[in-house]
This record gives C-alpha cells, sequence and structure tokens, in this order.
C-alpha cells in the first residue's frame, strides 16, 4: 500500500467520527469523487449505503447521500447490515457503487467507509488513489465545478430506503448452507457486537432450526465492541458454558469477521476455522487452486498442516483485501485471515462471518461430533503479538530498530520461524508478530524489539 496516500488505510477510510478525515465536508467530497469516478454510460446511475449501529453512522450517511445526490446518482439506503450484504446488494441491484458505513471492530467514536464497485469488489489500491487524485484537485480550485461538474438542477438524484434488505440478505445466506440440512438440536450462543448483524444472524440460525441464546444484539449507538464480539470473547465463552451450548458464535460490528468458542469454551480462531472448511471441501472435491490464502500473519501450524494434505498456503499482505486479490490471482476459493475474515469466493465477495460460521455447522452437522472434536485441526506453534504506540512510523528506518529486526530475523531463520514489522493502517501503532517452536526464544526478541523502538521513541522525542 503506497504510505503517502492521505485518506484511505488497509480498509477504506477510517478515523475518530467529526475529526479529520471523517468530517462531513471531506465525506461529502469522497462521494461526490468517487461518484465521478463511478458514473459511467447513459444510464441512472445508484449507490446502495449500508452502516452498522454508531451513532455517527447518521451524521456519515447524510453526508455521503447528499454528495452523491448532487453528483445525479440515486442512493438506496439499506439500513444497519453486515458488510458483505452490502456487497450483495451492490450486485444484486445493479447498483453502480456500494458503501459500508463502519469501523468494524474499533470502538464506537470511530467510523469508517469502504467501497465495493459495480462486481462487489472492493476497490483496489488504484482505484483509491485515483478517488484521493480526484478530491486534492478540487481542493486546490477556486470553482467546485472545474474538477467535479456538479449535476445539473433537474438530474439530482434522489434517496429511498429499501425495506426488505434484511430479509434479502437472510434468504441469501440461508442459501449458503445444504439444502435439506438443519440445525434441530444444536443450541448455539452468538454475539453480535451490538453491530450490523443484530437482526440477521438469530434470525437466520433460528430459520435454520437452532436453539439460540443470542447476546450483543442491544445497539444503542454507543455499545457496538464494547466488550463483546470478536475481539473481546469472554462475555461469549461463559454464556456458552452456563447454557451448556453447543458452541458459540462471534461476529464483530460489521459481521464480516468470525470467531467460534466450542463447548467447553476454547477459542477457534480464523487459522483453525481456514483449515476446518479447507479440509471439508478438498475431501468433497470443492477446493479450488490447490490450497489456501492467508496472510503473513496466519499460524506457521497451518502452512504445516496443509503441506501434510499436498496443500499449499499462499500468503499476501495483511488486509482481507489482499487476501481477495490473490484468491482471484491463484483461482482459490477459501482463503481468509487468523482475525476471523473468512472469504468463501463461492458465495462471496468479501469476509462474511455469517456464512464462514454456516460453512462451519455444515461439518458439525455432517460429522455429528462435539465442536471441540472437529474445532482443532492442527497444532499452532508459539506465537507473540504485541504493538507499540509511537508517534512516527519514520522510526522503523532507525538503524539500531533495522539490526533487531535483522538479528530476529536471522534467528527465527534456522526453524522457519516468522517475523513480521508493519505499521497499523487505522491507528498509530507498529504491531510485531513473531512465530517460531521456541516460545522462550520469541520472547526474548520480541523483548528486544520492543525495547529497542520505545528507546528511539524516547530519543526522538527528546
Amino acid at each position: 500500500m503506497s504510505q503517502n496516500r492521505q485518506f484511505f488505510g488497509t480498509d477504506g477510510v477510517r478515523g475518530q467520527a467529526n475529526i479529520w478525515p471523517m468530517t462531513p465536508d471531506l465525506i461529502m467530497k469522497l462521494a461526490m469523487a468517487t461518484a465521478l469516478k463511478f458514473t459511467r454510460g447513459d444510464h441512472r446511475h445508484s449507490v446502495v449505503i449500508g452502516k452498522d449501529t454508531r451513532q455517527s453512522g447518521y451524521m456519515v450517511e447524510s453526508a455521503l447521500t447528499a454528495g452523491f445526490v448532487s453528483m445525479g446518482m440515486d442512493v438506496i439506503l439499506l439500513g444497519p447490515l453486515p458488510t458483505p450484504a452490502v456487497a450483495m446488494l451492490t450486485r444484486s441491484l445493479r447498483a453502480d457503487l456500494g458503501v459500508m458505513i463502519s469501523a468494524s471492530h474499533n470502538p464506537y467514536m470511530d467510523n469508517g467507509i469502504k467501497f465495493f464497485g459495480p462486481d462487489g469488489f472492493k476497490l483496489s489500491d488504484h482505484e483509491e488513489q485515483e478517488i484521493e487524485a480526484l478530491i486534492l484537485q478540487h481542493d486546490k480550485s477556486s470553482e467546485c465545478t472545474k474538477t467535479l461538474p456538479l449535476a445539473h438542477s433537474t438530474m439530482l438524484g434522489k434517496a429511498h430506503r429499501l425495506d426488505d434488505a434484511t430479509g434479502r440478505y437472510i434468504e441469501f445466506a440461508k442459501a449458503t448452507f445444504p439444502r435439506g440440512m438443519r440445525l434441530d438440536g444444536l443450541k448455539i450462543a452468538i454475539d453480535c457486537a451490538h453491530g450490523a448483524a443484530y437482526k440477521v444472524a438469530p434470525k437466520i440460525l433460528w430459520e435454520l432450526g437452532a436453539d439460540i441464546i443470542p447476546i450483543g444484539v442491544s445497539p444503542d449507538g454507543s455499545n457496538i465492541n464494547a466488550s463483546c464480539g470478536a475481539t473481546s470473547l469472554t462475555a461469549l465463552q461463559e454464556t456458552v458454558l452456563t447454557h451448556k451450548a453447543d458452541l458459540g458464535i462471534a461476529l464483530d460490528g460489521d459481521a464480516d469477521r468470525l470467531i467460534v468458542v466450542d463447548e467447553k469454551g476454547s477459542i477457534i480462531d480464523g487459522d483453525q476455522l481456514l483449515a476446518l472448511i479447507a479440509t471439508s471441501w478438498s475431501d468433497d472435491g470443492d477446493l479450488h487452486g490447490g490450497g489456501v490464502v492467508a496472510t503473513h500473519m496466519s499460524n506457521l501450524g497451518l502452512e504445516r498442516y496443509l503441506e501434510t494434505k499436498n496443500l499449499k498456503l499462499i500468503r499476501t499482505a495483511i488486509g482481507d483485501r489482499y487476501v481477495l486479490e490473490a484468491m482471484r490471482t491463484h483461482g482459490c476459493n477459501v482463503g481468509g485471515e487468523q482475525s476471523g475474515h473468512i472469504i468463501l469466493r463461492d458465495y462471496t465477495t468479501t469476509g462474511d462471518g455469517i456464512i464462514a460460521a454456516l460453512q462451519t455447522l455444515n461439518v458439525l452437522v455432517q460429522k455429528q461430533l462435539k465442536t471441540s472434536q472437529i474445532g482443532k485441526i492442527f497444532e499452532p506453534v508459539p506465537q507473540i503479538l504485541t504493538s507499540i504506540r509511537t508517534s512516527s512510523f519514520s522510526l522503523l528506518h532507525d538503524k539500531h530498530i533495522q539490526n533487531a529486526i535483522q538479528e530476529a530475523e536471522h534467528c527465527l531463520s534456522t526453524d522457519r520461524g516468522r517475523l513480521l514489522i508493519r505499521r497499523s493502517g487505522t491507528e498509530p501503532l507498529i504491531r510485531i508478530m513473531a512465530q517460531g517452536d521456541n516460545e522462550e526464544t520469541l520472547k526474548r526478541l520480541v523483548q528486544h524489539i520492543v525495547e529497542t523502538i520505545e528507546s528511539a521513541d524516547k530519543s526522538a522525542a527528546a
């Protein structure tokens, strides 16, 4: 990803609501520039807009609507719906563009904007850079019409709500579950993180026959992801154990990621889910591309397990968008991230926590086993993850930090270990991941890198 982009990060535009870049004026310009790029041809142009449950969603939705309508685009408002539902409805409604308003797993003060092209795929880096260029040209112009030609007053767009958007997605998701199979007899706890799936996810499971215990389904605008959901599993684990559920399903704020909890309260992460689904599809002859796509964060244990099945692991940069790009390049239909973004290209064009959960339940029902018996496909190698808040990402070029990184990489290379140092795409954090067979060695190496970065940060601030 280009490091000099001003608005877009690893997953759209994101930031604290009402603070640049998530301000109404820039959001409206963003809509106008995106509309200009995606309005080609003589047909009536349209954009669908979905959102999660953050209070600031009203502000962002209104600013986007104003921008699109001013460019002559009709706006179809979906209300709270998962990110993958927006991608699906963009294709289904033959829209020119899809927009999801969400900051995913971030706290409610943040918000973000993700764009989908008419094919339902997230925009490429190049397309986002073109949109940024249009905005910057507009800001330098004394007349708005020089770079962003507004629609004539007789050609303004219209805005309306799609009343049956929820029902359309529910039927779409259910259609990915084997016809004739039901979830009768399964008790499932589901945590919707007070987010975008709070209506649809429980209904889907209930309509398929499950006995559900829903939590995180009472959004108030500020409780999204608050001690709940895929990034905070304690409440779900307690619910599973208290109600003696067969498993727990955790979604994040926009429901594009999934983490599962087994009947014992143990966590099944995205890597294990990838292994589970890939194995099932491979056994049925449905796995394409000869393997799975995952990121540099995925555990070495997954890679080694796939090798025993004569399958390959194709690694990409962090971000489900890059996973999908590699899936398309290599012809793979299963990919995802350790964090729980699972992309199943047979059904979706982006991560979908609900559909990934249905595929997991498909295996559970077919095998008639407990979740703990199917959930641990491979033995993960030790992995250390930590983040350091920094005043400047330029610290990563410091020679002392570079030396510490090179020493760690050399040490880990002896046992196929991996080290990843990266800047966060959404926060002022340097993220460190190290994995290998010796946990004590990992701790020592990571601690040395952390101390070196902290020392350089203090020196730079002095």
